[in-house]
């Protein structure tokens, strides 16, 4: 048997095998595939956000503080943010500013965009309407990067903290703590967007279409 036999015959089995546990575990198998997909949705915006950074950081962004929707006080009875980026680098003890915020959230934006069209065809092969699909995922969005942010009130500081000054590690240690809260803000959005695919993307039959 040649190389190319042995290569078609693995290629065919290991496609087999997959069908046949699509077939016997379907729900197992399309959160497999969603899984993947998220996975590499995050390591783009591990590579979008650091580029984003540096980009916004030669700006004077940096020094445009954005702090809104104040929710309380932290222990220490400063005011409490669902977006709390203080003015100033991260490095002399700011919050990254304006800049920060529009780094991270056009690196999540991009991904996401990405992400709602490789979920829709690939993983739930959903044919309903689009529009509508769309719509609600911009809510689901929202409410997500909302929810994130609030959450990055809680552990940004300690995090660039302990790697940048604990660790020692100066600057990079600065761009470890973006990908560290960058994979936890993944993190949440994965366990959050599953069940809402799961509603959104349905698959109708072709005269049944909205």
């Amino acid at each position: 048997m040649s190389k190319d036999d042995v290569q078609t015959s693995l290629f065919s089995g290991v496609v087999g095998l997959w069908t046949r546990i699509k077939e016997k575990y379907p729900n197992s198998a399309q959160f497999f595939v969603f899984f993947m997909l998220s996975n590499g949705i995050t390591v783009l915006q591990l590579v979008l956000m650091p580029v984003f950074r540096s980009i916004f950081a030669q700006t004077t962004l940096v020094s445009t503080s954005f702090q809104v929707w104040q929710v309380g006080t932290n222990t220490d009875g400063s005011p409490y943010y669902i977006f709390d980026y203080a003015a100033g680098a991260i490095a002399t003890g700011g919050g990254g500013g304006l800049a920060y915020f529009l780094a991270v959230q056009i690196a999540i934006a991009i991904a996401q965009i990405i992400n709602f069209f490789a979920q829709r065809s690939i993983t739930f092969k959903s044919n309903s309407s689009i529009w509508k699909a769309a719509f609600w995922y911009f809510v689901a969005y929202v409410i997500i990067t909302i929810v994130a942010a609030a959450a990055l009130g809680l552990y940004q500081a300690p995090v660039y903290n302990f790697f940048m000054n604990s660790l020692g590690w100066g600057s990079f240690g600065e761009t470890t703590a973006d990908i560290f809260t960058m994979i936890i803000n993944s993190a949440i959005s994965f366990w959050v967007f599953f069940p809402i695919f799961k509603i959104i993307f349905k698959q109708v039959p072709e005269n049944g279409r909205n």
